[in-house]
Formats: structure tokens, C-alpha cells, sequence
């Protein structure tokens, strides 16, 4: 991978995911004409995971109540 391509890949915004409860998914969307899933994870409450915008990730969906901190503030996802 050339530097060029190398630092465009690494300068994808990042998101910050904190479980409120036990089996919160995150799964990857990819780009491209064809929206498909490329990645998922699950998180227990109290877990936190740290997630990127990459040249191969457009989209994130996030099932289950948890925190997302972004550059734009905090939301709260799922149900109370």
C-alpha cells in the first residue's frame, strides 16, 4: 500500500461504543454501489469499543441500548 493510500485509510473518522447492556451488535457496512455487511461484534454491558471509518467502511448500525460518542456529541441508542 502506498503512503498516500496508507494515511487516507488511517484518517477515517473514529466512534467511540459503550454497552448498557448485555448483547449490544455493531456491524460494518461497506461502500460501494452495494451496501453489504462486512464485520460484526458484540459487546456485553460495560464493554467499550473504539471503531473507525476506513476506505472499506461507509456505516455502522448499532443494535441494543449503548452510548456513541462522536465529533458531533454523544447518543444514546436503543430503548429505556
Amino acid at each position: 500500500m502506498d503512503q498516500e493510500k496508507l494515511t487516507k485509510a488511517i484518517s477515517g473518522d473514529y466512534i467511540a461504543i459503550r454497552a448498557l447492556e448485555d448483547g449490544v451488535t455493531i456491524i460494518g457496512l461497506t461502500r460501494g454501489q452495494d451496501t453489504k455487511f462486512h464485520h460484526s461484534e458484540k459487546l456485553d454491558q460495560g464493554e467499550v469499543m473504539i471503531v473507525q471509518f476506513t476506505e472499506h467502511t461507509a456505516a455502522m448500525k448499532i443494535r441494543g441500548r449503548a452510548e456513541v460518542y462522536t465529533k458531533h456529541g454523544m447518543i444514546v441508542s436503543g430503548k429505556k
